[in-house]
């Protein structure tokens, strides 16, 4: 197990030294009494972040695209009782961009009655508009979670300094944040030397590295240093799953994993060796799961991954909104070859 996470507090975690980190929220002075009342509320009940695995959620659907709440229960049960560390919702995986303010706390209210501050609520909270942010936001605070996850904003394409003052500013709302810079579907690269400027927030807890890029580890740390940031209080997490064992080993914290929505075991029992820097142990879990780290994006996310849920009768549909599609014909193949070379099926 890494030991430098030294501003972590070191619990037992299943039988593993897992290190916790809980921010100093800080509030916005544009915030309502309300709203001030709300994160006095839930701050002191949050769960702080950890190493680990995340799972990347699904959302789970009905045939008419209603969200199917039964089924997202039976999911939150299934990953509690699976060793996830983390739940990662309204992401990417979770297709929050065709979510309604609704809708998303209907999902927000499920995760945290289920979950009842067993492992943290990381609730993807990030779009292109600020305000946006702040909306969805402060509704995580509302409902109880534990951090958000802000995406770098898409399409516009921001420079730097204009990145630095959004994270800056939705860290300033009093929610931890986790970073997500995933520049292949933005557009826009957060660089190590930016993350190095924003880390000494005491609200940016995190940062999902989703650039597939095992080199920005030790980037990281570098611009940390020499910003003077607490690079001891920032968990860095892949959000590549092909590379996640390697990105660990190099000094990362764990994942946000889309595999994990299969395979929630194997991903923690991975990244407790990965921690541990047993890498003999490392390879015999992560040997049966290359295949799938790579065609569970035989489509675009989720499409595969929804389906591969769907098809170890963990959902009862894999049924996306448009302008997303089930997985075609020509792929389930693939993917339930990858399922059963994993020991899934």
């Amino acid at each position: 197990m890494c030991t430098s996470k030294t501003a972590f507090v070191s619990i037992n975690n299943r039988n593993s030294d897992v290190r916790m980190f809980s921010s100093t929220s800080q509030l916005a002075v544009s915030m309502s009494p309300s709203q001030l009342s709300a994160v006095g509320n839930n701050s002191n009940e949050r769960i702080p972040m950890r190493q680990g695995s995340y799972v990347a959620l699904v959302t789970p659907m009905t045939n008419t695209g209603a969200i199917d709440i039964p089924s997202l229960r039976s999911l939150l049960q299934f990953h509690l009782e699976s060793g996830t560390d983390g739940l990662c919702i309204l992401g990417t995986t979770g297709e929050a961009s065709v979510l309604t303010m609704k809708e998303r706390k209907m999902v927000l209210d499920v995760a945290v009655e289920e979950v009842k501050g067993k492992i943290p609520i990381l609730v993807g909270t990030g779009t292109i508009d600020p305000e946006h942010v702040k909306e969805q936001t402060l509704q995580a605070i509302d409902c109880g979670c534990d951090a958000s996850l802000v995406v770098t904003p898409y399409y516009v394409k921001p420079p730097q300094r204009g990145l630095i003052r959004h994270f800056e500013t939705m860290a300033d709302l009093g929610l931890p944040v986790c970073i997500y810079n995933v520049p292949g579907r933005t557009g826009v690269d957060f660089l190590p030397e930016s993350i190095g400027k924003v880390a000494g927030h005491p609200n940016i807890v995190a940062v999902k590295e989703a650039t597939g890029d095992v080199s920005r580890v030790a980037k990281i740390h570098e611009a940390c240093e020499t910003n003077g940031a607490p690079i001891d209080s920032l968990l860095l997490l892949s959000g590549d799953d092909g590379t996640t064992d390697e990105f660990v080993l190099r000094g990362g914290d764990g994942c946000i994993s889309v595999t994990a929505n299969v395979a929630p075991s194997m991903m923690h029992n991975l990244m407790m060796a990965a921690l541990k820097k047993d890498t003999d142990e490392v390879e015999r879990i992560n040997a049966p799961l290359r295949r799938l780290h790579k065609d569970e994006f035989c489509e675009a996310n989720p499409i595969p991954i929804k389906w591969a849920v769907q098809r170890m009768g963990k959902i009862d549909t894999a049924y996306l909104r448009p302008p997303l599609d089930e997985l075609s014909p020509d792929f389930h193949g693939v993917v339930e070859n990858a399922l059963k070379e994993a020991g899934l099926i």
